[in-house]
């Protein structure tokens, strides 16, 4: 298990586009069911809610950009609390593409980016700079 993850085989793709040939294994890393979208339609091979951000830090961050270096720590720190499923999204990504799919409508500013970068070793876990998500 020691084969380096490349970043080619972790991509991005926003839930309401179609699925491709390429995407290899889909996971949902959303913890809401994006609006919308038919279960069929989606074609997800997982779905990783246990690995999405916690409803309180996904409703402090309200994809405000101004927040996002904050969010990336915080995330962080809650994604290392489900080590199964870190180990599980970088074994998979270890034999092959995964397609991260995602709902939010800002593609630069959004977990599956943090989790991407998480999941390519770019990001570490650190402390986040205050402990409560109010603010």
């Amino acid at each position: 298990m020691s084969k380096k993850i490349t970043a080619a085989n972790v991509q991005l793709k926003r839930a309401y586009e179609r699925p491709a040939a390429g995407d290899g294994t889909r996971i949902l890393i959303d913890r809401l069911w994006p609006r919308g979208v038919r279960k069929a339609d989606a074609a997800l091979d997982h779905w990783a809610k246990d690995i999405a951000p916690s409803t309180a830090l996904r409703k402090w961050f309200g994809h405000d950009p101004a927040r996002w270096q904050e969010f990336r720590s915080r995330y962080a720190v809650e994604v290392h609390e489900h080590p199964e499923q870190l180990n599980r999204l970088r074994a998979l990504a270890r034999q092959g593409p995964i397609t991260l799919v995602f709902s939010a409508h800002d593609e630069v500013h959004n977990d599956a980016v943090a989790l991407r970068n998480l999941l390519l070793g770019r990001q570490t876990k650190r402390k986040p700079k205050t402990a409560s998500l109010v603010a």
